[in-house]
């Protein structure tokens, strides 16, 4: 259970099949094998030991990929920054990790002297692109100017990655994921995803999230294609599909609307596309169904997962994915992944009954080793090598399980538990509405009021009784939205394309001592 093993493998079996496409650069498998191993070299010569913490702060490219290799190859461990935080967030990760390599490109070059001034153990900044300022070190002058140099061939428990995520204290968490972890998780979506060496992916949503670090991960263990555009880009995402035949792509819900609701959409460009992956926020089943009409051969496949399962816990796979048919499972997250199991727990840790909302719990090869330096947050997660994820859900009499919503994010309405993903999926079939998150705001009579925030499409501004009278039929009445708020601006989300809700209760909770009713 070794990461490198795949690497070598494709670069054994398929030496000049293409490796990598970014822009103008490609390489095939075997040089880009000799271009990792040069620059682990870099990486021990600049004083990388094993275990030690190796970052990165930066948009999608090809070099992403070749860190991600050469950090395993070396013997340390990644830490992947969020594109999305601010230099102060940046450098709390970074001090948190005790990282003292930092790999940076040009979008990024302005926050590193901030960067800097805050964190001690930084040392020495390696920059990705051209013209390299005169305080760091040139990526491409690195790997020319050393040696290959043998795999640690770090395995099993070693950790392979830091990856930080959201923290109940208001800092971010490090999540210690190890070779086995990824390595398993690799192989789950290689298979999820019908993945084959002729196989090219698309790296369109965020590197530094683990839900595009599995998909690639598959990959690269098929000894697949990897193509690259910097960030979401709508057009750009069409051009690189059908440029470059692009089969497999991973899309995060808001990536797909801003997709299908672009005036340029055109299903024929995309038509080298076999499999889409989306997941890592709810998928509202309006937009689910506008992609299914408007691409009906596509095979799609929801992935629902945690950072701290590296991250896959269940898919939801193509033949699922219909409309108007018994088989139809559009609002579930789908079935357990291969090797994993799940449970729907009640709060003292008993199941409960078929149907019967509860906090999923699971367990795989992919589980976390613990929350980096947190040992009672580590041991509130991580009991008995079971992790409580904090979301609500049921499973049906078939196995497939329904996510009700963050625990966290419930809404207590006159005695009565409203989860916002239902209300939100409800909402999102009306033909007015684009982007909407719904939240508990504080109400004199009821406790808490459901209160839906609305992007309306162009030239739209649906009013609450028409969103009440088409949500309705879909759902109870004390669950129909008390209120409603139109905003002309997307919603707010962060760097892996989850609603941030907590920006949106601010307005309401802000001057409360408690943040519930």
């Amino acid at each position: 259970m070794q990461l490198t093993q795949f690497l070598h493998a494709a670069a054994d079996a398929r030496p000049n099949a293409i490796a990598t496409i970014f822009g103008d650069r490609q390489y095939s498998w075997v040089v880009h094998r000799d271009r990792v191993s040069r620059l682990a070299a870099a990486i021990r010569a600049l004083g990388g030991k094993p275990n030690d913490r190796v970052a990165i702060l930066a948009l999608n490219s090809d070099r992403y990929t070749e860190y991600y290799h050469a950090c395993w190859w070396a013997g340390v461990a990644v830490v992947p920054m969020n594109v999305r935080w601010t230099a102060v967030e940046n450098a709390y990760s970074l001090n948190d990790s005790e990282a003292h390599i930092l790999f940076v490109d040009k979008a990024f070059a302005p926050v590193v002297a901030a960067i800097q001034n805050d964190c001690p153990h930084l040392k020495t900044i390696i920059y990705l692109d051209d013209d390299t300022p005169d305080n760091m070190l040139a990526y491409e002058d690195l790997i020319a100017n050393h040696q290959p140099c043998a795999d640690a061939e770090r395995q099993g428990e070693d950790l392979a990655g830091l990856y930080y995520t959201g923290g109940t204290t208001g800092f971010p968490k490090g999540v210690m994921l190890p070779h086995r972890a990824l390595w398993y998780n690799n192989l789950v979506v290689a298979k999820m995803l019908s993945s084959e060496p002729e196989s090219r992916y698309l790296h369109a949503a965020p590197m530094f999230h683990l839900a595009d670090g599995a998909a690639g991960g598959g990959m690269s263990a098929m000894g697949a294609c990897h193509i690259y555009v910097p960030m979401f880009d709508v057009e750009a995402v069409m051009t690189a599909i059908e440029t470059h035949q692009v089969t497999h792509g991973l899309l995060v819900p808001t990536m797909i609307g801003m997709l299908l609701n672009s005036p340029n959409f055109d299903p024929k460009r995309l038509s080298s596309l076999q499999y889409l992956l989306y997941g890592a926020s709810p998928m509202p089943e309006g937009l689910l169904t506008t992609l299914i009409e408007r691409m009906p051969d596509l095979k799609i496949v929801q992935g629902y997962g945690q950072t701290e399962l590296a991250p896959i816990i269940s898919t939801l796979q193509p033949e699922f994915h219909v409309l108007g048919s018994e088989k139809s499972k559009l609002r579930s997250a789908g079935r357990a992944a291969p090797g994993t199991q799940i449970k729907i727990v009640d709060d003292q840790g008993n199941r409960v009954a078929t149907g019967e909302v509860g906090e999923i719990v699971a367990r795989n090869m992919g589980v976390m080793q613990g929350y980096w330096k947190l040992e009672e947050q580590t041991a509130a997660t991580l009991v008995d090598g079971w992790v409580h994820t904090g979301d609500g859900a049921y499973l049906d009499e078939d196995g497939f399980i329904f996510i009700a919503d963050r625990i966290k994010d419930m809404i207590v309405t006159g005695g009565e538990n409203v989860f916002s993903a239902e209300v939100e999926s409800a909402i999102s079939t009306h033909e007015a509405v684009a982007e909407v998150a719904v939240i508990g705001i504080p109400d004199d009579k009821w406790g808490e009021a459901v209160h839906a925030i609305i992007v309306p499409k162009d030239g739209a501004a649906p009013s609450l009784d028409e969103i009440i009278d088409h949500c309705r039929p879909q759902i109870a009445n004390y669950k129909l939205p008390r209120s409603i708020a139109l905003r002309d601006t997307p919603l707010p989300v962060s760097g892996a394309g989850k609603v941030l809700k907590r920006d949106l209760r601010i307005p309401y909770w802000g001057d409360k001592e408690r943040q519930v009713n």
